[in-house]
């Protein structure tokens, strides 16, 4: 059967890439992106190779999910709904909160209220969420329980400890976190998340439509911003290398994330607005393997053929965890799929494409600017 697919925020990095694996397998695409400078420069059209990607791919319509009208105009004839849009980066969340509130609570609400309300053809409806609304994630004590620890204290990182702890017990070990996990996060941008995955996975089955929630790991890859200094460290820690500046690598350079390439979360993203039994379902997107921040350095050093200085300085941010890992069985069991492309790989071919793009400008450190202003960088 064929679709009629809305992807909003459908601009971006995964976004752009999911439409095309949509149109290949001869579905009809409908973008609503509002195409914001801090992705997409000042004149988007000519600026903007991910909006360039979209000619003949999908039609593309510049409004915002905050707007009701242009929601509503978007809606029209979609079977399915992919809802990417939303502000994103832990650290500007924590001192940007309405403007994150706004678009990724309200945003959504004014989307299942539209849905709940007029007449419209959407089946199913795809939110993609985050690990960050896992906080700390899972641990294991030293006498094998599963535990969900609290944030890590500022008293604590300020002494130089940034390892998680639990009132009265030892050592704790990391384990991956699976959709059962205790859902605390730990920034505005974690809480929105989890806001907007409680309201589709409430309000979808009471009007009808199925809802599927994606809880996506660090997406890397091709097509990642470059100037945006709120997608993640390979994009920030790529144009350090190409300026040739030193790399600040914040705690001890052991916080570890589960990083997953760009096309495996296109792909799964995919299965889960297709298959029948992805219905109502909640699925981890991730490698389901940690790679601790020194890894990442280690990766993009052998990727570029090049070094520059690193410096373990210590600082830290307040609303960071500090591992992350993935639980994907329930992927695997029921999407069928399991993540194709290593980390070592999948730098490999970021660098490779990283290189054919211009070096972009430091905004990098106008954003630790801000946040140590605000006191949220130590």
């Amino acid at each position: 059967m064929s679709d009629h697919v809305l992807i909003t925020g459908g601009a971006g990095f995964i976004g752009t890439r999911l439409a095309r694996r949509f149109v290949d397998a001869g579905h009809t695409v409908t973008v609503l992106d509002a195409l914001i400078p801090q992705v997409h420069g000042n004149d988007p059209g000519r600026t903007s190779p991910l909006l360039r990607s979209l000619d003949g791919v999908a039609t593309v319509i510049e409004g915002t999910v905050t707007s009701t009208d242009d929601l509503r105009a978007a809606l029209a004839g979609a079977t399915v709904v992919v809802h990417l849009a939303a502000e994103t980066g832990t650290g500007q969340s924590m001192y940007e909160i309405d403007r994150y509130t706004e678009t990724n609570v309200g945003g959504t609400a004014k989307l299942l209220d539209l849905l709940a309300n007029e007449p419209n053809d959407v089946r199913r409806l795809l939110i993609a969420s985050s690990r960050s609304i896992y906080g700390e994630g899972a641990y294991r004590t030293s006498d094998g329980r599963v535990v969900y620890p609290a944030h890590r204290a500022d008293a604590d990182m300020a002494g130089g400890d940034f390892d998680v702890h639990l009132p009265g017990e030892g050592a704790l070990t990391v384990i991956p976190t699976d959709e059962t996990a205790k859902l605390h996060p730990s920034s505005v941008y974690g809480i929105t998340k989890q806001m907007q995955e409680a309201l589709i996975l409430t309000v979808a089955p009471t009007i009808g439509v199925e809802p599927v929630s994606l809880r996506y790991q660090n997406v890397y890859g091709p097509g990642q911003s470059l100037k945006n200094p709120y997608t993640g460290i390979l994009s920030i820690f790529s144009t350090l290398i190409r300026q040739g500046k030193e790399i600040n690598i914040f705690e001890d350079g052991l916080e570890s994330r589960d990083f997953v390439y760009i096309d495996d979360v296109v792909e799964a993203t995919f299965l889960a607005a297709t298959r029948p039994d992805a219905a109502g379902g909640v699925f981890n997107v991730g490698s389901g393997v940690a790679t601790t921040v020194n890894e990442v350095v280690e990766a993009l050093f052998a990727a570029f053929g090049t070094e520059v200085p690193t410096r373990v300085s210590g600082n830290y941010r307040l609303g960071d965890i500090r591992h992350n890992i993935a639980d994907t069985t329930r992927l695997r069991e029921i999407l069928g799929y399991s993540p194709a492309v290593g980390f070592r790989d999948g730098v490999a071919r970021f660098v490779e494409w990283v290189l054919t793009e211009p070096i972009e400008g430091d905004s990098y450190q106008r954003s630790l600017d801000e946040m140590a202003e605000r006191n949220l960088l130590k």
